[in-house]
C-alpha cells in the first residue's frame, strides 16, 4: 500500500448482488488503487442466500464474486491491491475456501482470511430472535483490520456494515485506535458514499440531465482516505458519469435516518459533514465528527412470511372505477390487497395509454389456497366480467415470500472473530466505550426572506431527492443547491406538507431530520413497505422512486428561486 502520509485509495466494484460484473476488472485496470471493495449484501440478498443455503449448506455466498476473481485475482496480486468484500454472505468460510481453490487452479499464491461471528441463527432462541431463516448481526471493521494487519491479500466477510469495508482497511493502514472517533466517522461517511457503486458517480441522480457523460458505462467510485479521516471521492479518468457535490450529497442521503448515524464502531455525525469541490470529478469530505458507538448491534432477521400470488387486470377505456369495483365484487372473500393504478388517459391514440391496471395480491400460509385456486378463479372471469377483460400474465402457482425485521442485541453477546490466513482465530472485542443513541434537537434554519410572486412548477425544479428502503420503512432525502432554496425548502416542506404531497404516507408516521450543512432534509416514513422488500407491499417495493414522485408534485415556488 502507499505511504501512511498519503491517502489510501479505496475503490468500490459492486453495489449489490447483480451489479456490473466487469467493474472489478475495470477498477483494477483503470488507474492506481490500493484496496478494492465489493458490497454484495442487502436485506433481500440475505433472504436469497438463506434460501440457497437451505438447498445446499455449502452455499450461502455471492457466487458471482468467484467468477469475477477468475480474471481479477491475479491482477490484484500483481498490483499489490488488497481485496475486501462482504460477498461471504451467510457462509464466508466457504467463499474463502472457494477463493483458495480458484487461486490454486490459477497457480497463484494468495493469503485469504475471513471474518465470522455475525451468524446468530444457531442462538436465535437464546437471544429471543424467533425462528428466522437468517439472523445476522452487523459487525464492524476491526475484524477486517486484524486480517489485513496479518498480511491477508483477500478478506471475506459475512454481514458487516457496508461502510466497514472502507473503515477496516483505513483503520489498519493508518493505525487508528478504537477511540479515534473522528477519523473512524470520516471513513464511515466515505464508505457510505461509495458502497452503492455508481450511485456516487451520477447513477440514479435526480438532475441526471445536467450530466453529459452518462452515455457510456459509469465509472465506479474511489475514496481517497487521508490519515485524519477526511477523504476525496473520485473515479478513474475517462470513465462515464460525474462526481459532483450533488452526486455525493444524493448518496449521503440514501437510506439514512437521523443526523446521528450509528454503527458498531462509531456513531458518525452527518450534521458535521462538509463537502467542497477538489477539482474535476473530485469532491472532498471533511469535518466529520464521531462519537462512541451504541452498546447494541443491529441484527437483520429474515424469515418466511408465507406464500403470495398476484394477478393484474387490464381495464381499458370508459368506466374504469366501475370495472374495478365489479372485479373486486366477483372475487369477494379473498384476503387480498387491491391497487388501482390509473395509468389510463382519456381519448388516447394508443390502446395501452387508454388502460389502467388493477393489481390483486393475496397472501396466506396455504400455498394451494393462494396458488392456482386464486389465479384460476380470476381467469374463470374471462367471459363473465367487465368488457375488454384481459390480464397481464397467465395463472400461476404461489411463491414463498420473506419478511424482514430488525432487532438489537448487546454487542458483547456477539462473537466477532477474525480467521487469519493460517487458520488462527482472533476474537475481536466489542467497543469498550459506548454511548446510548439519542435524538438530536432539530437545528435552527435561517428563515426564507424571498417573499413575493410564486409560480406553480414541479418541486423537482429546485429540489433533488433520493429515496430507499430500510426494512418496512423508507427514507426520502431532499436537498437544494443554494442557501436561499434551502431556507425556502426547510420552511415549506414540513411533515404535514410532505404527507399532503404524498397521500400514501398520510396515515403513517413520518419524521423529518434537517441537515443544514448539506442543505438537506431527510424524511423517514415508517411502515410504507409493510414487512420489507420481499413482502411486496407496493409496486415500488424498495421505495427507489418515492423521491421522484415527490419531485413531480406541482407546488408554489418563489419566482426568485427559478
Amino acid at each position: 500500500m502507499s505511504s501512511a502520509l498519503a491517502p489510501l485509495r479505496i475503490a468500490n466494484a459492486s453495489g449489490f448482488y447483480g451489479d456490473r460484473a466487469s467493474a472489478l476488472h475495470e477498477q483494477l485496470t483503470g488507474g492506481e488503487i490500493d484496496v478494492l471493495t465489493g458490497d454484495y449484501l442487502a436485506e433481500l440478498t440475505m433472504l436469497i442466500l438463506a434460501r440457497d443455503r437451505l438447498k445446499d449448506p455449502n452455499l450461502g455466498y455471492a457466487k458471482t464474486f468467484l467468477r469475477q476473481l477468475e480474471t481479477g485475482l491475479g491482477l490484484a496480486l500483481e498490483k499489490g491491491v488488497k481485496i475486501v468484500t462482504n460477498a461471504g454472505g451467510l457462509n464466508p468460510a466457504a467463499l474463502a475456501n472457494g477463493i483458495r481453490v480458484l487461486a490454486d487452479s490459477l497457480g497463484l499464491d494468495v493469503r485469504v482470511a475471513h471474518v465470522e461471528g455475525d451468524d446468530l441463527r444457531p442462538r436465535a432462541a437464546e437471544l429471543s430472535l424467533g425462528e428466522p431463516l437468517a439472523a445476522n448481526a452487523y459487525l464492524g471493521a476491526w475484524g477486517i483490520a486484524t486480517c489485513l494487519n496479518d498480511g491477508a491479500d483477500v478478506v471475506v466477510t459475512g454481514r458487516v456494515t457496508d461502510a466497514s469495508l472502507v473503515v477496516g482497511p483505513a483503520a489498519a493502514h493508518f493505525g487508528w485506535a478504537r477511540t479515534s472517533y473522528d477519523e473512524l466517522a470520516g471513513a464511515v461517511v466515505a464508505g457510505h458514499v461509495i458502497e452503492c457503486g455508481a450511485q456516487a458517480t451520477g447513477g440514479n441522480y435526480a438532475f441526471f440531465r445536467e450530466l453529459d457523460t452518462l452515455d457510456r458505462p459509469l465509472g465506479f467510485p474511489i475514496a481517497e482516505v487521508f490519515p485524519d479521516g477526511s477523504s476525496v471521492i473520485t473515479k478513474h479518468p475517462g470513465t462515464g458519469g460525474s462526481v459532483t457535490v450533488g452526486t455525493v450529497t444524493a448518496q449521503l442521503l440514501y437510506e439514512i435516518g437521523a443526523a446521528r448515524y450509528a454503527g458498531p464502531d462509531v456513531t458518525a455525525r452527518f450534521d458535521t459533514i462538509e463537502l467542497t469541490v477538489d477539482g474535476d470529478d473530485r469532491v472532498r469530505i471533511s469535518g466529520v465528527r464521531g462519537e462512541a458507538p451504541p452498546p447494541t448491534l443491529k441484527v437483520g432477521l429474515n424469515a418466511l412470511g408465507g406464500f403470495r400470488n398476484e394477478m393484474t387486470f387490464v381495464l381499458t377505456g370508459l368506466d374504469i372505477a366501475e370495472k374495478a369495483a365489479l372485479v373486486r365484487a366477483q372475487l369477494a372473500g379473498l384476503d387480498a390487497t387491491w391497487t388501482l393504478a390509473r395509468t389510463d388517459h382519456p381519448d388516447a391514440d394508443v390502446q395501452e395509454e387508454a388502460s389502467a391496471l388493477l393489481h390483486c395480491v393475496v397472501r396466506g400460509s396455504d400455498p394451494k389456497a393462494v396458488g392456482r385456486a386464486f389465479s384460476s378463479a380470476a381467469i374463470e372471469l374471462a367471459l363473465a366480467s367487465y368488457p375488454g377483460f384481459h390480464v397481464t400474465a397467465p395463472p400461476g402457482d404461489a411463491s414463498p415470500y420473506g419478511v424482514f425485521t430488525a432487532a438489537y442485541v448487546p454487542a458483547d453477546e456477539v462473537a466477532h472473530v477474525a480467521v487469519l490466513a493460517d487458520g488462527d482465530r482472533v476474537p475481536i472485542d466489542p467497543a469498550s466505550e459506548t454511548t446510548a443513541l439519542e435524538e438530536m434537537p432539530q437545528p435552527t434554519v435561517a428563515p426564507f426572506d424571498g417573499n413575493g410572486r410564486t409560480r406553480r412548477v414541479p418541486l423537482g425544479t429546485v429540489v433533488g431527492a433520493r429515496s430507499g428502503d430500510k426494512g418496512g420503512s423508507a427514507n426520502v432525502g431532499v436537498w437544494t443547491r443554494d442557501d436561499a432554496s434551502f431556507a425556502w425548502l426547510a420552511s415549506y416542506l414540513t411533515v404535514e406538507e410532505f404527507q399532503r404531497l404524498l397521500p400514501e404516507t398520510a396515515d403513517l408516521t413520518v419524521t423529518r431530520h434537517v441537515l443544514p450543512n448539506l442543505r438537506a432534509a431527510n424524511f423517514v416514513v415508517d411502515g410504507i413497505l409493510g414487512q420489507g422488500v420481499a413482502y411486496g407491499a407496493r409496486h415500488d417495493p424498495q421505495a427507489k422512486a418515492l423521491g421522484e414522485w415527490l419531485r413531480s408534485r406541482v407546488v408554489d415556488v418563489p419566482e426568485a428561486l427559478l
